[in-house]
Formats: C-alpha cells, sequence, structure tokens
C-alpha cells in the first residue's frame, strides 16, 4: 500500500486530548513560565544569547532593536517580532525590573504606561552586568547546546546565570490552566541568603527571610503585611500588600499644604496611575472628601510625584487613609512562585528557589573547572615537550635536516624511526632512536619558531609551565573538594554583588489597616426632576415650591425623595435601573442636568423609561406589570429592594416587552385596549401576585397579528375618559369581563 493511502483510524476524542497535552506543555515549558535556574523565559533567554552572538556588548555601539529582533526570530524564536520585542524592552525598563539587562537607546516607554517606539528606531545593547553573570563561560563547556527549531544552529539549552534571577528580577506569565507571578527582590540580600544557605543548608524559608527582607520593587513603596511574608516565601504562594508613599509637605508663606506622592505600588505601573488619578477626581467630585483643592502629576525622569493641594485645616491622616481604602495607592500583589524546575512546572518556596540555584551553581562550576584543567593538561603536555626539546635541540635540528618529509621527522620524535633520515654521527642516530615525544608535543616541536629557543623565552616557558602547573593543582583541589568549590561560589557571589547591589527600595513593616471615618452627609428632602430629554437633576423643597407650576409643565418625572435614597427605573426590556440620588447633579432650577445614560446602565438607544419611582416607595407597596402581548402580573415591591445597579424586573417571552406598570394601591380595573380595537375591562383582583422573575399570566386574548397598544389602570373612585378614533371613551362605563377574554370591539 501507498505510504498516501495509509489511513490511521483512532478516536477523535483522543486525538484532541493528547494535542491540546501537547500545546498545553509546549506553552508551559517552552513559553510562558522561567526556568529556575537563570530565571529566563525562552524569549528572554534567545534574544539576550543572539545579542551576544551578534557581539552586541556593553562597551560596543549600540544596535537597532529591529536588528536584533530580526536575527532573534530568524534563528532561534519563531513567534513573531512583536513577542520578542517586548520581551527586549521590559528587560530594559528600570521601573519593571529590579536590575536591567538590556541598556536601551530610545524611547523604552514610560513608568505611566507610554509604550516604546516602533523596533526601527530603538537601540540596544547587553548590560555589563548580563555579560558577567548571565553569558560568560559559555566556550567552555557548561551549559548544553541543544538544536534551534529549524536545527540549522545550536542555542543553550540554558544560560550560565552566576545570580538567582528568578529571585532578583522576578517573572511573570500565563501558561495553559497556570500562571507564575514573582516579585523582583534585592541582590544584595539574595546573594547573603544564598551565602548563609552554603554555609547551613538546615536554614528554613523563615529563617532565610532575615537575609531576604522581602520583595525589593523597583518602584519602592511600602510593605505592609510583613508578618505574612513566612507564610508566602514557605508555600510560594499569597497576597503582598503594598502602599505607595505619601510624604506631608507644609506650604511656607501663602502656599498650600500639600500631600505628595513619591512612590507607588509596583502594581500601579502604567494606566493605573491614570486611573489613580481619575479616581482622586472622582473622590472630590461626589464630595468624598472636601481636602483637596488641586491636583497635579509632577512625575518626571526624576521619579514619581504625583502633588495634593490641600484645603487649610484638612484633616491629613484621614484623607491619607482615604486614598489608600478607596484608590489603588494601596494595592495587593498576587505571588504565585511558578517555575520550570528539572523540567516540570513546580511551585517553589524560597529555600527550594535557592536550593536549585546553588546546585546549577555546583554544576556550572564543575564543568567549567573541568573543561580548564583538561585545557591545562594539554597545556602541560606541550610546555613539558618543549622544555625537554630545548635541552636536545641540536638533536631535533639534525633529526630535520636529515628527514625527508614532516611525517618522517614526526615519526622519529614520537617513536624513535630513524629509517630514511641522515645524521652525522653514529651517537645522534641513537640517540634519536631514544625519543619518545607525544603527538601533541611533536607536533608542538615541529610548529616552535627559532626565537623561542633565545634565553629569556626559554625562561618564560620555564615560568608559564610553573603556573600550568599550579593552575592544575588548583582546578583539581577544587573539582575534589566541595568546600573549595564554595568559596569560588562565595568568592564570585561577593564580587557581583560588590559591583551590581543597591541600595533596598521597597520598606517592609507591619502597617495597621486604613480606616477613615467617611463625611456623614446631611440627609434632607430633595425633588427628583428629568425632562422628557432624560436630562436630571435634583432641587431642594423651597426651589421646587416657589416654581411648582414650571417644574411640572417642563419635566416629565416628577418625584419626591431623600438625597440618601435611590430612583428605580423600569424599562421596556425588563430592566430596572437604579440612580443614586447623590449622583445626580444637585443645584438650581434652571441648571441643565446629567443625561440619565452617564448616571446608570440604563442606554437610551435600546431601551424607553416606562416608569420611575423612588426606591423606597417601591417597597412599602405593590407594582402591577402589564406587557405588549397582554401578559399580567403583581410584584411585591420588597422584591426590587437590591442593592445591584441593574437587574431583571420583568422574565419576557420572545418578542414581548413591558407595556406598562402602575402602582397596585387603589386600583380597582384594568383596561386593555389592543391594536385592532378590541377592549377588555376586569378585575385588577384577578391579577396573580408572582416574583420578579415570573413571566405572569393572559390577560387578553390576541389575534396573530394583534399587541396591546394601552393599558389603563382605574383607581377606586375616578372616572377616566380617552379618545379613541375621535370618540370619547369612558372606560369606566365599559362592560366588565373576565381576564383572559376576548374583548370587545368599539364601533365607531
Amino acid at each position: 500500500m501507498d505510504k498516501e493511502e495509509q489511513i490511521i483510524r483512532t478516536e477523535y476524542s483522543e486525538v484532541m486530548q493528547q494535542s491540546y497535552i501537547d500545546y498545553a506543555m509546549s506553552v508551559i515549558i517552552a513559553r510562558a513560565l522561567p526556568d529556575v535556574r537563570d530565571g529566563l523565559k525562552p524569549v528572554q533567554r534567545r534574544t539576550l544569547y543572539d545579542m551576544h552572538e551578534l557581539g552586541i556588548k556593553y562597551d560596543r555601539p549600540y544596535r537597532k532593536c529591529a536588528r536584533i529582533v530580526g536575527d532573534t526570530m530568524g534563528k532561534y524564536h519563531p513567534h513573531g517580532d512583536s513577542s520578542i520585542y517586548e520581551a527586549l524592552v521590559v528587560m530594559a525598563q528600570d521601573f519593571k525590573k529590579g536590575m536591567t539587562l538590556v541598556d536601551g537607546h530610545g524611547n523604552f516607554g514610560s513608568i505611566e504606561g507610554d509604550g516604546a517606539a516602533a523596533m526601527r528606531y530603538t537601540e540596544a545593547r547587553l548590560e555589563k552586568v548580563t555579560q558577567e553573570a548571565f553569558l560568560a563561560d559559555l566556550d567552555k563547556d557548561v551549559v548544553n547546546f541543544v538544536p534551534n527549531f529549524d536545527e540549522t544552529g545550536k542555542e543553550p539549552e540554558v544560560l550560565p546565570a552566576r545570580i538567582p534571577n528568578l529571585l532578583v528580577n522576578g517573572s511573570d506569565g500565563i501558561a495553559v490552566g497556570m500562571a507564575t507571578s514573582i516579585p523582583p527582590h534585592n541582590l544584595g540580600e539574595v546573594i547573603d541568603a544564598v551565602k548563609a544557605y552554603m554555609a547551613d543548608s538546615s536554614l528554613t524559608s523563615e529563617q532565610l527571610l532575615e537575609y531576604v527582607k522581602g520583595p525589593d520593587f523597583p518602584t519602592g513603596g511600602i510593605v505592609i503585611n510583613k508578618d505574612e511574608l513566612k507564610e508566602i516565601y514557605t508555600s510560594g504562594q499569597g497576597k503582598i500588600k503594598l502602599r505607595g508613599k505619601v510624604v506631608f509637605e507644609k506650604g511656607k508663606g501663602n502656599a498650600r499644604d500639600r500631600l505628595v506622592i513619591t512612590e507607588i505600588p509596583y502594581t500601579m505601573i502604567g494606566a493605573n496611575i491614570g486611573k489613580f488619578l481619575n479616581d482622586i477626581y472622582t473622590l472630590v467630585e461626589t464630595k468624598k472628601t472636601n481636602d483637596i483643592v488641586d491636583i497635579s502629576n509632577q512625575s518626571s525622569k526624576e521619579g514619581i510625584r504625583i502633588v495634593l493641594e490641600l484645603r487649610k485645616n484638612a484633616d491629613v491622616e484621614n484623607l491619607k487613609n482615604m486614598l489608600y481604602k478607596k484608590t489603588k495607592l494601596e494595592d495587593t500583589f498576587g505571588v504565585n512562585m511558578l517555575a520550570v524546575a528539572d523540567g516540570r512546572p513546580e511551585t517553589l518556596s524560597l529555600k527550594s528557589t535557592i536550593e536549585y540555584f546553588l546546585d546549577f551553581q555546583y554544576e556550572l562550576m564543575t564543568r567549567k573547572y573541568r573543561t580548564l584543567l583538561t585545557k591545562e593538561k594539554e597545556k602541560q603536555e606541550i610546555q613539558e615537550g618543549l622544555i625537554k626539546a630545548c635541552d636536545v635541540i641540536d638533536l631535533i635540528i639534525e633529526i630535520l635536516r636529515g628527514s625527508k618529509n614532516i611525517q618522517q621527522a614526526k615519526a622519529c620524535l614520537t617513536s624513535g624511526q630513524t629509517e630514511g633520515i641522515r645524521f652525522r654521527t653514529k651517537a645522534s642516530e641513537k640517540a634519536a632512536a631514544k625519543l619518545q615525544f607525544t603527538e601533541r608535543q611533536a607536533s608542538a616541536i615541529l610548529e616552535m619558531r627559532l626565537y623561542k629557543l633565545i634565553g629569556l623565552e626559554i625562561e618564560a616557558l620555564q615560568k608559564e609551565y610553573e603556573q600550568t602547573l599550579k593552575n592544575i593543582s588548583l582546578y583539581e583541589d577544587i573539582l575534589e573538594n566541595h568546600s573549595s568549590m564554595t568559596r569560588v561560589i562565595k568568592k564570585e557571589l561577593d564580587a557581583i554583588k560588590k559591583n551590581y547591589a543597591k541600595p533596598r527600595r521597597t520598606s517592609i513593616e507591619n502597617a495597621a489597616a486604613a480606616v477613615y471615618e467617611e463625611k456623614k452627609i446631611e440627609e434632607m428632602p430633595v425633588v427628583f426632576m428629568m425632562d422628557r430629554f432624560g436630562y436630571s437633576k435634583t432641587i431642594d423643597e423651597n426651589t421646587y415650591e416657589r416654581n411648582k407650576e414650571a417644574v411640572h409643565n417642563e419635566n416629565k418625572y416628577v418625584i419626591r425623595c431623600m438625597n440618601t435614597g435611590k430612583i428605580a427605573v423600569f424599562t421596556n426590556t425588563g430592566r430596572m435601573h437604579l440612580i443614586r440620588v447623590m449622583d445626580v447633579p444637585f443645584g438650581k432650577f434652571r441648571d441643565k442636568g446629567t443625561p440619565i445614560d452617564n448616571l446608570c446602565n440604563y442606554d437610551s438607544n435600546i431601551e424607553r423609561m416606562i416608569y420611575v419611582e423612588d426606591s423606597a416607595a417601591l417597597v412599602s407597596g405593590k407594582l402591577i406589570f402589564g406587557t405588549k402581548c397582554g401578559y399580567f402580573k403583581l410584584v411585591d415591591g420588597t422584591e426590587f429592594d437590591v442593592s445591584k445597579r441593574t437587574i431583571m424586573a420583568a422574565k419576557l417571552m420572545d418578542g414581548d416587552e413591558v407595556a406598562a406598570i402602575s402602582p397596585a394601591e387603589d386600583v380597582t380595573h384594568v383596561v386593555i385596549q389592543s391594536h385592532h380595537g378590541y377592549f377588555l375591562k376586569f378585575l385588577a383582583e384577578e391579577i396573580p401576585e408572582k416574583k420578579k422573575g415570573a413571566v405572569g399570566v393572559r390577560g387578553i386574548k390576541l389575534a396573530e397579528d394583534d399587541y396591546a397598544e394601552h393599558l389603563y389602570f382605574i383607581k377606586n373612585g375616578t372616572e377616566m375618559m380617552i379618545s379613541y378614533k375621535d370618540k370619547t371613551v369612558s372606560l369606566n362605563k365599559l362592560k366588565l369581563a373576565k381576564r383572559d377574554t376576548k374583548g370587545t370591539k368599539i364601533r365607531v
């Protein structure tokens, strides 16, 4: 059977399951999660390695980011240029990373959320620390190299990182079914913790927190739940509570006092700064605080500076607490220390993270010094051969002059074969037959230049040989003695700490929960007004009484309510929207007001108002609902005593909508007028009480193309007259019928 005709029969669900598992593992291992050894995701590792390969070092000129991205994508990371450039940008942003790995030149974005310029405009090169602590020794066989995606080259499986980068720079990423979120830490503290663990491997995560005080965010701020850090760093999961730093500045002369935010929570980076400012504006506009007179964002390259100018005698502490409580100035950072360890995702504690890092360091050092030892032994062999050759140089010259070719001379040097070589004396031939140089030594002798026979050069060779022996002794000691290798690792860590460690920026403390006294609103009766265009406002009762006639003439809805209450808006779609009276602008009678669309979830493009009432008045009564398809129900007002801004007040069938709503109090009869001219009058007591989620019962039998055009609710003791086709009809005099009948057609 031809290969093309082979059909593999299998269960479709099994294929889908296996395919999804393969995809998920690919995302987890090869894209979204960092490796515990170098703390890098594949895209970051490949970008740094490509820059190393291109020779874009810290002491070389910058190169266009487009060049770096294109080369990385073509050689190592075939997943799109945007993901590579984004990774490159983040590694250069000092407000996101505890220690930048890329030195960016140009617009690499800002802390306020501005994006980086296009890659064709920006340039980059490696930071010095990246070269020294991440990319050094790649030529010493310290890590495994694996084929790239198209097997045209090789890339390192992991970078030989000398620092615990997973802790220093942190990481975040969303995989399939799991996510990682690791905060950055202080380099000096992390190195101290590593050294402490090397000295005593019985230390617990809690004990290691004596060295690593907690996260150290590049934006500073204050961690306020110090006591909870023990559990977070032991389990690898938890929530860190963060606050921005607020400083009070006393105004000089006539200047106002100010509250200045100088550090923000790490979670506020980007668009959240703008949201924070908007939240403060909202607090001022809604009268939650009267202490803020002006807000200005004076942040610059020097740092964050958000200034709140205060009114005289402002309650500063209460205002601070309100900012913590009502804005993102206090926020939480979710910690989930998930990383790839031994080829699988694992949630790590502080201790296990350091353990994996140290295991990796010992592996790196073992491989490095094995490579160096091999090279030194090769050098020793050659140096011993050259020194020996200097002692019998006259014989060697005689062999070379008497040989017909290089192979003949080499055979004589390595195994004493003298056949075919012309010697001056038999003594020389006998001496030549005793030569036993190795292959490597013979090659070095044959390649040796004559100037090496100068006395000073021979002396230098002796010194080099002595140094080689010392190196061999040193490397063998490091490889054979764990304590010696530990000293080497500590020495390297100390050098990195000395050159690159910075003071801690984030404070760690236990702070009391923010408690502020909300200014009590003085409760007062107001009058809510809404015109036919949906613009609403409130006025005080005195203003209403003075303009009573104009108020009713110019507004569709006029409702007396309390300023602390809510207005319920029922629509034809069956929804009820709640408006906080405090959100409605309070002012003068002639003020324009605010569209109702801006005060609640009501959308005038798809909804139509049917009934508007004070929500407090609803609770004490009942409402009659009538729909276009002729369905009715009675609903207790307590059903609408809710906190949600929008609820479904009536369940509707397909194609139906609410036609009318009326308070049930004093309603004795209901009259339905259909589009085809049928009138049906029945007793209101025939309408059963239902829950708001019920459809209701049929009030009238309608033809297929007919619908309830008008619904009338007749109250006890009132006469209701309507105009129908230029004829006045008294609804009270209509014949009383039963609910769910066809009704009577009025002849005109």
